[in-house]
């Protein structure tokens, strides 16, 4: 942040803290400080505040679709055009995906976030026009889950790619020849 963004912030900045605990069956009770910036009480209470806070794990997933099931965790256009191009195109499949869960949902009985959202893209992927909508995979319930936020795999110790493909190429080449 640049120091002129920086002097144009609030000195300070109203906020409502809530604390509550989570009690479930085999666990700790854990209590929650949640910090938020809606102060009308009785508009924003603090129950429908803890119900929205613990469907964070809900956003973290679909957040997750997008960026790794959908490969949306680098955009490889290097132009603004191309990057909302790119942008309005995923989030154009997206939402397709999203409505064929949904109308799966409705035919299967079951809440959307049931759906799997893989087996959608896939069946998507490998439709043909006027094909009829399977039955798809139904995810179990999975209430109060919780995941580390860790990678499963590490990166390669690769250098990135800073020059031209064909220029890091030639550099090789002529250092396997002096060798």
């Amino acid at each position: 942040m640049s120091p002129e963004t920086f002097a144009r912030l609030p000195a300070t900045i109203r906020v409502r803290e809530l604390r509550y605990k989570i009690a479930r069956p085999g666990y700790r009770v854990h209590e929650v400080t949640l910090v938020t910036t809606l102060l009308d009480a009785d508009h924003y209470t603090a129950t429908e505040l803890a119900n929205a806070y613990g469907l964070r794990w809900t956003i973290e997933t679909n957040f997750a679709h997008i960026k790794t099931t959908m490969k949306m965790d680098v955009l490889r256009c290097q132009t603004v055009a191309g990057v909302l191009k790119e942008l309005t195109m995923f989030l154009l499949v997206y939402n397709l995906v999203r409505m064929t869960m949904l109308e799966a949902a409705r035919r299967q009985d079951v809440a959307v976030d049931r759906i799997s959202f893989v087996d959608a893209l896939r069946w998507l992927a490998t439709a043909e026009p006027g094909d009829e909508l399977p039955s798809l995979v139904i995810n179990p319930l999975r209430r109060g889950r919780a995941e580390p936020r860790v990678r499963k795999r590490r990166p390669k110790a690769y250098k990135l790619m800073t020059r031209p493909r064909e220029e890091l190429r030639n550099a090789l080449l002529r250092e396997e020849v002096a060798a």
